[in-house]
């Protein structure tokens, strides 16, 4: 996806006349601040007011979207484009037609404007997939560079990106989820104390004893809440 000249989709294929402007079209369409005032975003920009469930259908109707296409969406002050446009580059990493210069690509755009992301479900919606599948068989090191950002939205996203090694398990991939989860674990900001405590929940069902002799070795280092979430999946007694 993107590999292309702008206008063709990820595999080189006239993209319909798909645009940006196409997309905000659709949800200016069915956009209703009264009904859908999407009162959980915080972010700084304006709200549309579009149904999660419709945001979610445009995306995948424009799975193909040119990525200079979707950067566009994410040079919009308005939430819902933004979202969007990581809802977009989730649907398409998820096509086993994109291949590998696709997913890289779009990894690449990600990481390089997560400025454009200003709310939580921003990352959780694209960073396992987009993130942290196509970091799978490859250095991690941008995950810890992540972790080590000033900015909360950036650690989220290198504590959630990991989620794509717990299904299917990957043991080296659920060791360095760990390992940020340490980096990470007396994080104040809610923003990454509470999905270090999911990373660790899903990490707990898929490699039960490596989550239990993580919370044996940290002892009281990890907060109650975590602790609670990551015994969520253990087995009885682990």
């Amino acid at each position: 996806m993107g590999a292309g000249p702008r206008g063709q989709g990820p595999r080189g294929a006239r993209s319909k006349g798909r645009s940006a402007t196409a997309v905000v079209e659709e949800l200016r369409a069915i956009a209703d601040p009264v009904a859908h005032p999407n009162s959980h975003y915080r972010g700084d920009g304006p709200v549309m007011g579009v149904r999660m469930g419709e945001l979610f259908a445009v995306a995948k109707r424009h799975a193909d979207l040119p990525l200079a296409e979707v950067s566009t969406l994410l040079d919009m002050p308005a939430y819902e484009p933004r979202l969007t446009a990581f809802c977009i580059l989730d649907f398409a990493v998820r096509s086993p037609r994109l291949g590998e210069d696709g997913r890289e690509a779009c990894s690449r755009l990600y990481l390089d404007r997560h400025d454009a992301i200003d709310s939580w479900d921003m990352v959780d919606r694209a960073a396992p997939r987009v993130i942290g599948g196509h970091l799978r068989d490859r250095s991690r090191a941008p995950l810890f560079d992540l972790a080590a950002s000033p900015d909360p939205l950036r650690r989220r996203t290198a504590i959630t990106a990991p989620l794509a090694y717990t299904r299917p398990p990957d043991p080296d991939g659920i060791a360095d989820l760990l390992r940020l989860a340490e980096l990470l674990l007396e994080d104040r900001d809610p923003l990454v104390s509470t999905p270090v405590g999911t990373a660790l929940k899903h990490a707990g069902s898929a490699a039960p004893d490596a989550v239990a002799a993580f919370l044996a070795r940290l002892g009281d280092r990890v907060p109650a809440p975590i602790r609670r979430a990551a015994r969520e999946k253990l087995p009885p007694g682990a």
